[in-house]
């Protein structure tokens, strides 16, 4: 039995926190749950206070993300076993870092999938991307969905797990008056009346539906938070200049503004992407209900080099980026390396040991990104190791000096926040935002707190009318920043931190 030290941890709330998304098997050097608790420390002094594991339940292989898990049950062999990942949880408890979960409920992984032969887990009567869509509403699903239940409370209770984050639950079809999402979020709020701590669920989803983080009262799933791809679309497509697949619906300054003061950009409204219209209205709901972000293991690793952001559209862009997800009003999250500007791109890795599996997924990558005009062969193989070993993080980088330079940044925005609880309190009262689409800037203004961006190429000048009141500079994201009664002058792909004296 496993020796706890926990007994008296409690996590801190999501909306004053800053999560961390890593994944694993590349984090370290050795890629297991030794290799990131060693780390702890070092995430701690850059302020974050929940990291967030990609799915570490069983899967083909050595090498993987783990969203083709298998075992549910059962940690990665490979990371460390069940061993492992309760001294990571309780090491990271005693350095005041909560964890959160990735865990995967809309489907199994192709390889080592044995659970249909045991009973109608899977449905045929939806079709997922992914394979088999997991039976939660057809005949005998009360004892499936008992077996998805079991394995949430599982890692809260026997993992001391603080949170789950759950995969794609867009892909979670259940037509039962009871949905299985609604059903989950009270598994985790018995165990937290159970065991007297706090517990966390985050949804994935692309419904842009109000109702997955409103409350069961008024006829929502009831879950904390949701990530928040809309800011994080509108926000990439707007530094990049990216249009294609679904950032073909974004990129002008304004939609930036409107997820930062409605939630959704898409609330209804014609999507060209879709072509349909898409979404409900979110404005009436706090913005700690949603994670505000630039990097995550998807908007990387999707991409058909796994570049981080930093290499896309240049380091100065990433500093504003950066600033806007630490002082604006969602909950922020950063990916593994993103706070020193890391140079390893994030690929998608396999390691199936059927020959033709692998070949499928091999080819199915190349053919995937082929239609966007990628040449073949410029695609990394996801079942090759070497994929898997670039994608490992650069902590060498870390201590250059671009890399000490980016590394500080993120830091002071971290202090900066923590300092100031109206950029903690979850909420937009005494929130006002402006812009100006053609010189492409953005004001935001909090309390006593303003944060200006540049998001362009040239020198600009933001009159004073859009930040009135005797302000101090606080931070910038590189020198030149000019402050007079007049205007505030910032240079080009620049953001300025503003706060009244």
């Amino acid at each position: 039995k496993f020796n706890w030290t926990d007994e008296k941890w409690q996590p801190q709330p999501l909306a004053s926190g800053l999560i961390y998304e890593l994944h694993t098997g590349t984090f370290s050097s050795d890629g297991t749950f030794e290799g990131v608790a060693v780390k702890l420390d070092y995430l701690k002094s850059i302020g974050v206070t929940h990291i967030e594991l990609m799915p570490v339940n069983g899967f083909s292989g050595v090498r993987g993300w783990g969203y083709d898990g298998v075992n549910i049950y059962a940690p990665h062999e490979a990371y460390g076993g069940p061993e492992g990942l309760k001294k990571l949880v309780d090491s990271a408890h005693e350095k005041g870092i909560a964890v959160l979960l990735d865990v995967v409920y809309n489907h199994l992984g192709p390889e080592g999938n044995y659970l249909g032969f045991f009973g109608p887990y899977f449905s045929k009567k939806y079709a997922s991307p992914w394979g088999d869509a997991v039976n939660f509403d057809g005949p005998f699903s009360d004892e499936v969905r008992a077996f998805f239940l079991d394995n949430a409370r599982m890692w809260l209770e026997d993992y001391h797990m603080d949170g789950l984050r759950i995969d794609a639950v867009h892909a979670i079809f259940d037509q039962s008056a009871l949905h299985f999402l609604e059903e989950l979020v009270r598994t985790v709020r018995q165990v937290e009346m159970e065991t007297g701590k706090h517990r966390f669920i985050i949804a994935e989803s692309d419904l842009n539906d109000p109702r997955v983080v409103s409350a069961t009262e008024v006829g929502g799933y009831g879950f904390d938070a949701q990530w928040s791809d809309d800011f994080h679309h509108a926000l990439h497509a707007l530094l990049t200049g990216e249009r294609e697949g679904y950032y073909g619906d974004f990129g002008g300054v304004a939609q930036v503004a409107k997820a930062l003061e409605r939630n959704f950009v898409y609330e209804g409204n014609y999507s060209s992407f879709r072509k349909r219209r898409h979404g409900r209205s979110a404005k009436d709901l706090p913005p700690s209900c949603f994670l505000g972000y630039i990097q995550t293991h998807d908007q990387v690793g999707n991409r058909a080099r796994g570049e981080r952001l930093g290499h896309v559209c240049g380091r100065e862009l990433q500093k504003v980026a950066a600033a806007c997800v630490f002082l604006l009003p969602f909950v922020p999250m950063i990916f593994q390396g993103e706070e020193w500007g890391s140079g390893s791109p994030f690929l998608y890795f396999t390691d199936h040991s059927d020959e033709q599996l692998g070949k499928t997924v091999s080819e199915g990558r190349r053919n995937e990104f082929a239609v966007f005009g990628w040449n073949p062969e410029e695609i990394p193989d996801p079942q090759d190791e070497t994929t898997f070993l670039r994608s490992r993080l650069d902590w060498p980088l870390k201590d250059t000096a671009e890399g000490k330079e980016m590394l500080e940044w993120y830091k002071s925005l971290s202090r900066f926040r923590n300092e100031r609880p109206c950029l903690r309190d979850g909420c937009r009262e005494n929130m006002r935002v402006e812009f100006n689409e053609k010189d492409l800037w953005l004001v935001m203004q909090k309390n006593a707190v303003l944060m200006a961006c540049n998001f362009g190429k040239k020198r600009i000048s933001i009159p004073s009318g859009a930040w009135a009141g005797n302000m101090e500079l606080r931070l910038g994201s590189r020198p030149g920043i000019l402050l007079t009664k007049e205007a505030l002058t910032l240079p080009p792909e620049c953001a300025a931190v503003l706060e009244r004296i």
